[in-house]
């Protein structure tokens, strides 16, 4: 890594901040990266390692827990650059693990230093949820390659392929929100305008055409998600900077996370709701039947 040897002395952010929060491929000036640990011949400086709060994907957490540190091989001194890789665990489950590549450069006498992430293992960003994945189908390569490009602040990249995504499977994500309208009791003129809407290549006129039908329980801030969808679409790569598409590509994303979560959602509680009513239905007709009726004698 080509740098200059005087570190600078203003920071930008915490370690933890750092490892929480920073992409890949950025050098950040880290007000705490150092700490002294004591040696039978007196102190040294090592890498510090505070506690993280991180996404856990393991089944028994999926959500933000805390990491402590289990692992670090990075050498420390202030000459020059040092490489290597700091493993992290989850507290809870004792089984997630990320991982961190990064190259640290240290003051001369400060725990303050430059820090660059060379990547880090799961992935940088916020987890996908598998029921984005189900949702999009065919386009899941496409979804993590734009995925990754947002992770890397390549805005054009992201939305180039987001929005390919959703251009490829608006007939597979209108025929889900059906599913959605159909458990909730639509009448077959409204299934019917899905259907329809579902083969439809102009994607506002899909829109249109099923807008009266859109269950209520999916609007998002009071808005069709098709519709906020479609806005986010029609902006022009050549006519948008890099930080524009950018946002435009974070917002496709959080849009369609949230329309997966919502249909995911009211599918279960149907689900649930079903299989509520058949075991008290089933309970009440065993309690009826001519064997738990008593005879004449009270038998």
């Amino acid at each position: 890594m080509s740098t200059t040897n005087n570190t600078p002395t203003a920071p930008n952010e915490t370690f933890k901040e750092f490892l929480e929060s920073t992409p890949p491929e950025i050098i950040v000036v880290v007000a705490d990266a150092f700490e002294t640990e004591s040696t039978t011949q007196g102190h040294r400086w090592v890498l510090a390692g505070p506690e993280l709060e991180i996404h856990c994907p393991s089944d028994s957490c999926n959500g933000v827990r805390f990491f402590r540190r289990t692992n670090c091989d990075v050498y420390v001194s202030t000459k020059g650059w040092h490489t290597g890789f700091v493993t992290y665990i989850c507290r809870n489950c004792s089984r997630s693990r990320k991982v961190y590549a990064l190259g640290v450069e240290k003051a001369e006498d400060r725990p303050v230093g430059r820090v660059y992430k060379y990547g880090e293992l799961p992935t940088f960003g916020p987890s996908i949820p598998a029921r984005v994945i189900t949702l999009i189908g065919p386009d899941r390569d496409h979804f993590l390659l734009g995925r990754r490009a947002e992770n890397h602040g390549l805005g054009i990249g992201a939305f180039a392929y987001y929005r390919r995504v959703v251009e490829n499977q608006k007939g597979r994500i209108i025929k889900e929100i059906a599913r959605v309208a159909k458990k909730l009791g639509a009448s077959p003129e409204v299934l019917q305008d899905f259907e329809k809407a579902a083969t439809e290549t102009q994607f506002k006129t899909a829109i249109d055409d099923i807008k009266a039908g859109l269950p209520s329980v999916l609007m998002i801030e009071g808005h069709n998600p098709l519709t906020l969808l479609h806005t986010a679409l029609s902006e022009g790569l050549h006519e948008e900077d890099d930080k524009t598409c950018l946002e435009l590509a974070q917002s496709i994303r959080t849009v369609l996370t949230e329309l997966a979560e919502r249909m995911s959602s009211v599918l279960k509680d149907q689900q649930e709701l079903h299989s509520a009513v058949s075991k008290l239905l089933n309970r009440k007709a065993s309690q009826a039947s001519p064997a738990s009726i008593p005879d004449e004698k009270g038998k």
